[in-house]
């Protein structure tokens, strides 16, 4: 009986089976494992991994399988694959359904598509097989192969059939590994190979230049743009505003070949392309176009006035503008310069350096200017890249006494040096004192070689050159002169140096030789040769004690023709750590210092012609009782404080010599500036310092310092300028005061020791209130301190952000003269300068004479610059 049951149950079974494969052969074929029958055979399950195929060649791969026979739905889960044979595709997926009826397939979970050309990877996707239609959502990523694109989305639609891509939502590409773009809805047709849309997209090359456009269609194999409302910024990596920026109406743009043709152009330029961030240079037209470096506007305006509501104070109109970035020039035809709306000068074709190029090779500025001895001049620089780490400026000046001017200047950085020259040759200059004509030059260079030393923190080699063929030539020329940064600070004194500095994490090292000439003095007495000279320097020892410090230094100088000092200079110090004494709040400290000098002389007022070796010291002991005070809003501070000197050595005689002492350096140890002695004698510094500061505001203080000096017996080779060689010196003050901002007041005086007379007065006084500002200096000397008295106004005034008022002046008091005079009016924007100069000067030096001058001065930034006298002088040769 039970044989008889498990028959007819297998018999129930197999039939079961016979009737599922039936249905299958018309749908689907399964090649299963082991399946489960459900539902009275309407619901089958495929157990483990199995395949199941259809007659139209789809085949799926799944781990589990259901098919719903009422529906005709089969749904998939598990490393699936479907594979279309006839349509060349395979879908891998986690999860899939297939409606048999619709011939609709979804599936989700790390969905990848692929054919032979297109690759999408989606977490959705949707295949409709009679459309032939592929939808893939949630972070899409589709890469077609052939025409090397890959496209980034949220939701795509790939109408195989028509071979013609959408996206839904923001989208961004990589095309040819060089273009990253992004745009919203675009649509991507495969066979034209082109990419378009409405919506404004960007394309970003290289990670350098911004495109953004609207409105467009992109060529992807020829890299050719047709857009509308295109925006260029020739490298994100700066600031908008440091960058160029180009804006088109609309135009054609071949990417690959750099071309364009456009319709209204404007090219903003980036705003420091002047040197200057207040500009906004620019170039408009009506169109443009560009073909091998070179950009051409047509009817363009250029300006590199800020931009505002009202016209430019000045703009060239030019038929054609040329761009042309291998030459790096801007050339204008048919140019007309526009200042304020009228026209000023026309040019039927000019040139300057094309400012989007750091180094430029062209003109520069050229400069119109007009001095008593010069005559009119006219400078015409050009700049020459010569390569990479080297250029040159010539800069030929032509004066109206028939004189010329060539001038170079040579430039050249390496990874470790730099070098830099600068030279000039002047024919048929005449001397206002021989009345004589001649050639007359200069030369200055400069070379630093870094010697990159191993164990060094800096090493490094510098050779410098002055020279010129006439006494007063810095002063004639210093106006021509002003565009080299080699020019000597001194125009009376000339320097020429070979110096090694060196320095160690142990110690510094400076030595070379030097070259002074003084061109105040005859020829024979106005060379100073140093040759050499060194300075050593290093700390010996450092702890809680205190610091040592070692410094040795020596030079062999030769002056006035034949006076001559060879001196070596060793300095030992011990300075200690201050000592706080907290039961009577006082703070001591001592130093010790030696020196050795070891000097010989030839004519000579202070060596003689026998080597003579010397040993010194002095002892220093300093204490000070600090008084601090805090109420209100204001910090209090009011210190005593006392140092005690002993020298129990000579000094050599500096009696003559000029130092000048205040309250703020009497305390120092080297407060007489002598290296080859210590101050002599026994001394007492005492004086007492007082500041008193608000806590709200930095800019509002009080400090006062007062000092004097006494010793046991006058010291005769102390200078005597000083005061300190006396038994009581004068009294030394000091005050600073600032109430603000608006007002500062600084005072040095000096006092004799009973009272009576001041011998030294200096006044500072600061006044700034709203755009008005006012300096004063006063200096007097009198009785041993000196025999002199000025005093010098300096004021300015901003009338409102373009217009200024300046005045400076300088009165000796003890001639009863005036100095100079010098009266400006300006108005400035950030491109234009112009004003009016009173020059009026007393000062007379060989080729100069005193001069009363009213001069026009104009810039146009960055073109010209134009200095024209417009009176006479009233002073006459």
């Amino acid at each position: 009986m039970k044989n008889n049951f498990n028959f007819f149950y297998l018999l129930a079974y197999f039939v079961v089976c016979l009737n599922f494969l039936a249905y299958g052969n018309e749908q689907f074929n399964f090649d299963v494992t082991e399946i489960e029958i459900n539902k009275n055979g309407n619901e089958i399950k495929g157990l483990k991994r199995g395949k199941i195929s259809t007659k139209e060649g789809l085949t799926i791969n799944a781990d589990t399988f259901k098919f719903n026979k009422t529906l005709n739905l089969l749904t998939a889960d598990g490393n699936i694959i479907i594979e279309d044979i006839k349509e060349d595709i395979i879908i891998f997926a986690e999860k899939i359904s297939y409606d048999k009826n619709k011939e609709i397939i979804v599936g989700e979970g790390n969905i990848k598509f692929n054919n032979d050309s297109i690759k999408i990877r989606a977490n959705k996707l949707q295949y409709l097989k009679l459309e032939n239609i592929i939808t893939a959502e949630k972070d899409v990523v589709a890469e077609d192969k052939l025409n090397d694109l890959i496209i980034f989305t949220n939701k795509i639609t790939y109408f195989r059939n028509k071979e013609k891509i959408l996206t839904d939502d923001n989208t961004k590409a990589i095309i040819h590994s060089k273009y990253k773009f992004e745009s919203k809805n675009v649509s991507y047709l495969r066979n034209k190979k082109e990419l378009s849309s409405f919506y404004r997209t960007k394309i970003i090359e290289n990670e350098k230049k911004l495109f953004e456009f609207e409105n467009f269609i992109f060529d992807v194999e020829k890299e050719l743009l047709k857009a509308n409302n295109m925006s260029i910024n020739d490298n994100i990596k700066n600031s908008k505003e440091l960058s160029n920026n180009l804006f088109f109406k609309d135009g054609f743009f071949d990417l690959k070949n750099k071309k364009f043709i456009a319709g209204e152009t404007e090219i903003l330029l980036k705003k420091n392309a002047f040197n200057n961030l207040d500009n906004d240079p620019r170039l408009k037209g009506i169109s443009s176009n560009t073909d091998k470096g070179v950009t051409t506007v047509n009817k363009g305006v250029f300006t590199s006035c800020k931009k505002s509501d009202k016209c430019p104070p000045w703009r060239i109109e030019a038929k054609k503008i040329t761009h042309n970035k291998n030459k790096k020039q801007l050339i204008y035809n048919d140019a007309l310069l526009m200042v304020y709306d009228l026209p000023v000068f026309y040019f039927p074709k000019f040139f300057h350096p094309d400012p989007t190029v750091e180094r430029q090779t062209g003109f520069l500025q050229p400069k119109l200017s007009n001095s008593k001895i010069l005559g009119t001049s006219l400078s015409l620089p050009y700049y020459y890249a010569l390569s990479e780490n080297k250029d040159y400026t010539v800069k030929p000046t032509f004066f109206g006494k028939n004189s010329q001017m060539f001038q170079a200047e040579y430039r050249q950085i390496n990874k470790n040096s730099s070098l830099i020259s600068d030279f000039s040759l002047t024919n048929n200059f005449k001397s206002s004192e021989t009345k004589e004509k001649n050639s007359i030059t200069h030369i200055f260079s400069k070379f630093d070689l870094d010697l990159d030393l191993e164990k060094f923190n800096y090493s490094k080699m510098t050779f410098s050159l002055e020279k010129v063929s006439n006494d007063t030539y810095l002063k004639v020329f210093d106006n021509i002169l002003s565009n080299t940064d080699l020019k000597p600070l001194n125009s009376d004194i000339l320097t020429s140096e070979i110096k090694l500095a060196l320095n160690h994490k142990k110690y510094d090292l400076n030595a070379g030789i030097s070259s002074y000439e003084d061109l105040r003095k005859l020829r024979s007495d106005r060379y100073q040769i140093i040759l050499p000279y060194y300075d050593f320097s290093t700390t010996l020892l450092s702890n809680d004690y205190g610091v040592v410090d070692f410094n040795s230094k020596g030079n062999n100088d030769l002056k006035d023709t034949n006076n001559l000092e060879t001196r070596i200079i060793n300095d030992i110090s011990f300075e200690s750590q201050d000592k706080i004494f907290y039961d009577y709040g006082n703070i001591n400290n001592f130093g010790l210092y030696l020196k050795n000098t070891n000097a010989i002389g030839k004519n000579n007022p202070r060596y003689n012609s026998d080597p003579q070796l010397d040993l010194m010291s002095i002892f220093e002991f300093n204490s000070s009782l600090p008084f601090v005070k805090q109420k209100n809003d204001y910090f209090n501070s009011f210190t005593p404080k006392i140092s005690f000197r002993i020298n129990p050595s000579n000094m050599r005689n500096y009696s003559d010599d000029n130092r000048i002492i205040t309250a703020k350096n009497i305390f120092n140890i080297d407060r007489l500036s002598i290296d080859d002695s210590f101050e002599s004698g026994k001394s007492i510094t005492y004086g007492v310092d007082f500041r008193r500061e608000s806590q709200n505001d930095n800019n509002r203080y009080t400090q006062f310092n007062l000092a004097s000096l006494i010793r046991d017996v006058e010291e005769k080779n102390i200078p005597k300028k000083t005061t300190l060689n006396e038994k009581n010196s004068n009294i030394f003050g000091s005050i600073d005061h600032s109430i603000s901002n608006f007002l500062a007041l600084n005072y040095d005086f000096s006092i004799d020791n009973d009272l009576k007379e001041f011998d030294y007065n200096a006044i500072g006084l600061d006044v700034s209130v709203n755009n008005f500002v006012t300096k004063f200096n006063f200096i007097e000397e009198n009785n041993e301190m000196g025999d002199a008295s000025s005093i010098e106004n300096v004021t300015t005034y901003n009338i409102n952000e373009n217009n200024f008022l300046s005045f400076q002046t300088r009165r000796n008091r003890k001639i009863d003269l005036t100095e100079y005079y010098d009266l400006v009016y300006q108005y400035k924007n950030d491109c234009l300068i112009a004003g009016i100069k009173y020059k009026k000067t007393f000062y007379e030096d060989r080729e100069l004479k005193p001069t009363e001058d009213l001069l026009f001065t104009i810039t146009l930034i960055p073109l010209t610059s134009i200095d024209q006298k417009i009176s006479q002088d009233l002073y006459k040769n």
